[in-house]
């Protein structure tokens, strides 16, 4: 993502001198989510190939017959009047694509030639990828531009940019800093003049950069922006990162709801060739205002005699609303009561207008209501950025619709049920929305003129390619084996009515229940009597103890009534409010480190699930005492597994937490597990040292031996983070390991986990589209001939279409072929024991999540050290 805004905001930040903030709206005067640059960390191998035949600014000999020409009066008012503003260099290329051009495969000698796969049934496959059949084979020329005074608005800086059509020409791809060209201009450096609406004049600096060979990686950066372009003469409107069509939009009367089909592009170079990746996607609008909410609260609280402004708050903040007059999202940060849309505000001419007068002029827009409040946002947060001053931007809520849905509408199964039938397609109706989208395309003739200028063609057909299925894994579980299911991927028949693998007591544990839950409590008691014996698990009867229903209350029994002995306290509670839930779990994890369970006791009202609950229940209190469900061979011996993932607390803004864990036996049945706090939105754990030498002193003491290999799976990786783990968490990881082995050798694998992906495959069964079965593996077509990497489909989905999760091996001492780590792979994901079946990521990775969400979520400090061998975040 282009860090332009940022960099604005710091140059109009110098430029203030230290001014004090005034409101601000989302308007031209402020940019919502401005934020610090940041510098790329220093490199070490492998690098980043050098972007072909690009430097900051070259300085190429000047055509032939252009000649200087004399500064127009104009242009020398122009320079006369203005100061100029110091930019910080900007990024030229996107995460994503500063990821495609990290070459980590060639540091891998023994996937050099190949890094497909052989074992697995044989299966045609298709994909949401159409391949690009023509592109340009010309050099482009990419040149910088400059506006002074500076300009935020995106589309102002185009318009200005192309008022000299004439000299730049109808073919060109411009990115908000820079315009790619498939000419070259007369000079490297020019400075045009260019007028805004109000007449004002404003100097566009145009300075080549770069001569960009058809096969510059940067040049994926510009058709991407150019196919956005496309999106745009479609009519689909741009709402974040999307395309969406309002025309199309479905409303869903009954509750309230209104959802926008749209999709999500990408042009990337694959193994082979080119594929434009398009897939369908939906924005879900609730046919309310925020200034609704406010009056509802009004009535509301009128009958129950609440706080007002406090309700509000509760109902608002946090909460993301979308304006229709710009396409844009905020999130609700605070309510400025003593603002009206009657207040004036400065602009950035030093001006004053009403909140009234500013939205008629800026958007045509009439607000009605005027003694309503004002939502302040703090701008959208960036990763890193959390340092820098945000000038609040204010809303009015009448024209704020809200986005997403409510903890009720979650829990209301009918509002689940007919959202699905909208947004949850099958395959197949996935394909035909996707067939209507290219056909529209290519029947567009505005679409075809622009995609022209750049010689630009696509395949209207799915790429297909083979995929293979890996064999069935084999469970064990106590004295028995067997298969997982191979349509559904998953054995929780199997689990419930023989021995566990490992087996653990109920000798001395709590039942906390609420007067009037005191029904589900025993209950809940009667059915684990019932369903343990099958499981092996001997357990006896527990202390119920009844408690008011308040946190305090809660931690007042705890305090009165838990002893060394106690291995675990069930907590009935009357609801799922989060305030009890966390005070309950940040006791019991961090001031008296017990294992605990928490059911609400609605869960327990209804017979027919009960023993089916009851058995989930007494599984997961077996994991947290040290007990163990099934395990199954990674054909690996002596092994440590690692997963780390992290937990962005973007709600709170509070510090995010790394989650690190580390099977700690062979048999991948227990695990240890540490928290690392870092600063707010950092993705790049620091402190991998000290968690991975605390791991390593722990599997010593159970095996007296060091691990073999280390086998890392990093999950939670955000695109253009690539080189950074190369250069930061995988040397921590070496530079603990040596300190440790000492003279000893040690191998690491590193292996990148991302589940955030648009790629979905499908299979053809009896002339129909379906989601492939579990076990499906892809490493050819769609990989990129840069990396070591592989999708595959582990799990199984009843609704809709199934996504892959992609895999990408960017360190390798331990010589994984394919074969291995793709079965590998697939085997752990086999291991999660909150679910008897098959999941979407490996077991580790699942287990950091987990530990990194109750920690950021809940606990918000570090888990008690007792606890560190023990899955109690399950």
């Amino acid at each position: 993502m282009s860090g332009r805004a940022r960099t604005r905001a710091q140059a109009r930040g110098r430029a203030r001198s230290g001014a004090s903030p005034k409101p601000a709206t989302p308007g031209p005067s402020v940019a919502p989510g401005a934020a610090a640059a940041t510098q790329q960390p220093g490199q070490i191998q492998p690098r980043l190939q050098q972007l072909q035949e690009e430097s900051h600014v070259a300085q190429p000999g000047q055509p032939s017959g252009a000649e200087g020409t004399s500064q127009p009066p104009e242009e020398l008012q122009l320079s006369a009047g203005l100061q100029a503003v110091t930019l910080q260099p900007r990024s030229s290329c996107g995460g994503v694509f500063r990821d495609v051009v990290v070459n980590t495969r060639q540091y891998l000698d023994h996937v050099r030639e190949s890094t497909a796969g052989s074992q697995g049934k044989m299966v045609k496959l298709f994909a949401n990828h159409f391949r690009v059949v023509s592109q340009p084979q010309w050099i482009a020329y990419k040149y910088n531009v400059d506006y002074m005074p500076d300009i935020e608005n995106g589309n102002v800086r185009e318009s200005l940019l192309f008022q000299h059509e004439a000299l730049l020409g109808k073919c060109r791809i411009f990115d908000g800093n820079s315009v790619l060209l498939p000419h070259r201009l007369p000079k490297p450096k020019m400075e045009l003049v260019s007028k805004l609406k109000d007449d004002a004049l404003v100097k566009v600096t145009v300075e080549f950069s770069s001569e960009l060979t058809p096969t510059s990686p940067d040049r994926l950066r510009y058709y991407n922006i150019l196919f956005r372009k496309i999106l745009k003469i479609m009519k689909l409107k741009q709402v974040g990162r999307n395309y969406y069509n309002d025309v199309a939009g479905e409303e869903i009367l009954q509750h309230k709801l209104e959802v926008w089909p749209g999709y999500i592009t990408s042009i990337l170079q694959y193994e082979n060739d080119m594929t434009l990746c398009a897939d369908v996607n939906h924005k879900l609008l609730r046919m309310e205002t925020a200034y609704d909410v406010i009056m509802r609260i009004r009535e509301d609280a009128k009958n129950k005699h609440l706080d007002v402004e406090k309700q509000v708050a509760k109902e608002l903040i946090g909460s993301i609303v979308f304006t229709k007059f710009n396409n844009k999202t905020y999130r609700v940060d605070a309510i400025n009561w003593r603002e009206t849309p009657k207040t004036e505000f400065k602009k950035s001419d030093g001006t004053k207008i009403t909140f009234v007068e500013y939205y008629k002029r800026q958007y045509n827009v009439q607000v009605t209501v005027l003694n309503q409040p004002l939502l302040m946002s703090k701008g959208k947060w960036k990763k890193r950025q959390q340092d820098t001053p945000h000038e609040p931007i204010f809303l009015v809520p009448e024209l704020c619709h809200l986005t997403g849905l409510t903890d009720t509408m979650r829990k209301d199964y009918r509002v689940m049920r007919d959202l699905c039938t909208h947004m949850r397609l099958e395959p197949e109706k996935r394909q035909l929305k996707l067939k209507e989208f290219m056909d529209n395309m290519q029947q567009d003739k505005n679409v075809q003129k622009e995609l022209q200028h750049w010689n630009f063609q696509f395949d209207a057909q799915f790429v297909s390619f083979s995929g293979r299925i890996l064999k069935e894994v084999r469970i064990f579980q106590g004295k028995r084996a067997f298969d997982s299911n191979p349509q559904f991927a998953e054995w929780s028949r199997e689990t419930r009515s023989g021995p566990l693998l490992k087996v653990k007591s109920l000798d001395n544990w709590l039942i906390l229940y609420t007067k009037r839950n005191y029904g589900a409590a025993f209950s809940l008691m009667q059915s684990l009597r019932k369903v343990t014996p099958a499981m092996g698990i001997a357990m006896r009867d527990a202390k119920m103890i009844e408690v008011s229903d308040t946190v305090k209350s809660y931690v007042t029994v705890l305090e009165k009534h838990d002893s060394s002995n106690t291995q675990m306290v069930v907590c009935v509670l009357s609801s799922d409010r989060k305030a009890t839930y966390d005070g309950i779990k940040k006791y019991l994890c961090v001031n008296c480190p017990i294992p605990s369970q928490c059911v609400v006791a609605q869960t327990l009202d209804k017979p027919q699930t009960l023993m089916t609950i009851a058995t989930k229940i007494a599984q997961q209190m077996n994991c947290k005492m040290g007990g163990a469900l099934w395990k199954v061979q990674t054909g690996l011996q002596n092994a440590m597994f690692i997963g780390i993932d992290c937990f962005h607390d973007t709600v709170n803004r509070q510090k995010s937490i790394a989650g690190f864990v580390a099977s700690i036996n062979e048999d991948l049945t227990e695990w240890f597990s540490q928290c690392i706090f870092q600063e707010s939105g950092q993705e790049l754990v620091n402190g991998l040292r000290a968690c991975l030498q605390e791991a390593l002193k722990v599997w010593y003491e159970r095996n007296s031996i060091l691990p073999y290999s280390i086998i890392v799976y990093r999950d939670g990786v955000g695109d253009g983070q690539l080189q950074a783990l190369i250069d930061y968490e995988i040397p921590q990881i070496v530079s603990s390991l040596e300190s440790i082995f000492k003279s000893q050798n040690f191998k690491l694998t590193f292996i990148v986990v991302k589940k955030r992906i648009n790629t979905r495959f499908f299979v053809q069964s009896q002339g129909r589209l379906r989601n492939p079965l579990p076990g499906t593996v892809v490493d050819i077509v769609l990989t990129k001939r840069e990396w070591y990497d592989f999708f595959i489909i582990s799990q199984s989905v009843k609704d809709g279409t199934v996504t892959p999760t992609h895999y990408n091996v960017i360190h390798d001492t331990v010589r994984l072929s394919p074969d291995t780590v793709q079965c590998l792979t697939y085997r752990l994901c086999h291991m999660y024991y909150n679910v008897p079946g098959v999941i979407r990521v490996p077991a580790p990775c699942h287990y950091a999540h987990k530990l990194a969400y109750l920690v950021g979520q809940s606990i918000h400090q570090v888990p008690h050290q007792s606890l560190s061998n023990r899955l109690f975040y399950l």
